[in-house]
């Protein structure tokens, strides 16, 4: 059985180490058909089994195995342009891609992927500068960023795709769905924003200052980027849970600062307002009633831009509804995924 979390896949069950007779036969066959199950779905990775002590073990029949796999052997890559690209493939049916936000890896979108892998094939990446993902030195832009995911589904054979992306995400979905419109089939732009103004070019510089002075890129997101993010009524009823976030993003692997300046400046650089015309994917696109980065004053000039477009509003939501109300977002989302597939 397959346990899916925050940090990554995970075979769940037990092995004790010293066994005999029945027991022992019963164990090794248990663990053959998780490794097994490991290759099948994850190619040959390096595994080994661990005891869970003090689980009461029921019956020779129902002997699950854990078996421990390292984020390396888990994570497939492909060589995409000047890089290689690390990224998670899970699900099956038609495929969706997941670009990340700003400082983010792939895994920023795992309350999302337990409920799209249902109905999609679902590749979420590593940005040029975040995860395990190169990081070049050089100018990022979220063109750049666009022609890294056309090319990741070329090497990867993908001819057409449903894609999303939140905030650097969005703003590097509109690149790929104008720029490369026979690959994507549906396009879904939640806290995007078509051109960077004044306002964001402020906050986001006042992000790189923090992230100099820490020295440490999860440091910044959570004292930094975190209160922009979320509404103050969320951080009043669950602290818990804001912490629980942060905590997450310092367990993830830590972006170097200079690789998260070169992101940022993409982000400040982003100008695709030339670009939303010559979106032709149907396409959906989000923002939470109380964002202040990117908040409903780009709605207008995105919905009348791009034809075939409709725009939801998250109420009770500030730049991160994918965190502050998953529920509601997965439940939108997906039925604008569905509705566009096959």
């Amino acid at each position: 059985m397959a346990k899916q979390g925050l940090g990554g896949k995970e075979i769940a069950g037990r092995l004790p180490r010293r066994c005999s007779g029945l027991a022992a036969l019963a164990f090794a066959r248990a663990a053959r058909s998780a490794r097994r199950w490991a290759r099948d779905r994850l190619g040959r990775p390096k595994c080994h089994a661990v005891l869970l002590r003090g689980e009461k073990r029921d019956t020779l029949r129902q002997i699950p195995v854990r078996l421990v796999l390292t984020r390396r052997d888990l994570m497939p890559k492909v060589k995409v342009h000047d890089i290689t690209m690390n990224y998670d493939q899970q699900g099956a049916g038609e495929p969706l891609i997941l670009i990340p936000y700003l400082a983010a890896d792939h895994a920023c979108y795992a309350f999302q992927v337990a409920e799209y892998a249902k109905h999609f094939i679902c590749f979420s990446l590593d940005l040029r500068g975040t995860g395990e993902t190169d990081k070049p030195k050089g100018r990022y832009s979220t063109e750049l960023f666009a022609d890294d995911v056309a090319a990741f589904m070329q090497a990867l054979g993908i001819q057409k795709a449903h894609v999303t992306g939140l905030s650097l995400g969005a703003a590097t979905g509109m690149w790929l769905a104008a720029k490369y419109p026979d690959k994507v089939k549906s396009l879904s732009l939640h806290s995007g924003w078509p051109k960077t103004d004044s306002f964001l070019v402020t906050v986001v510089a006042s992000w790189q200052v923090i992230a100099k002075a820490l020295g440490s890129v999860p440091e910044m997101v959570a004292q930094g980027i975190f209160p922009w993010c979320f509404t103050p009524e969320l951080y009043a009823a669950k602290p818990d849970y804001i912490q629980s976030l942060a905590a997450f993003v310092r367990s993830r692997p830590a972006q170097p600062v200079e690789a998260f300046i070169q992101q940022s400046n993409a982000v400040i650089a982003h100008d695709a307002e030339a670009q939303l015309g010559k979106i032709k994917a149907p396409t959906q696109i989000t923002f939470g009633r109380h964002d202040l980065l990117t908040s409903t004053r780009f709605a207008d000039r995105m919905k009348s831009t791009i034809k075939r477009s409709e725009v939801v509003i998250f109420e009770e939501c500030s730049h991160a509804p994918i965190y502050e109300n998953v529920e509601e977002f997965n439940t939108k989302t997906l039925a604008f995924l569905k509705q566009h597939a096959a």
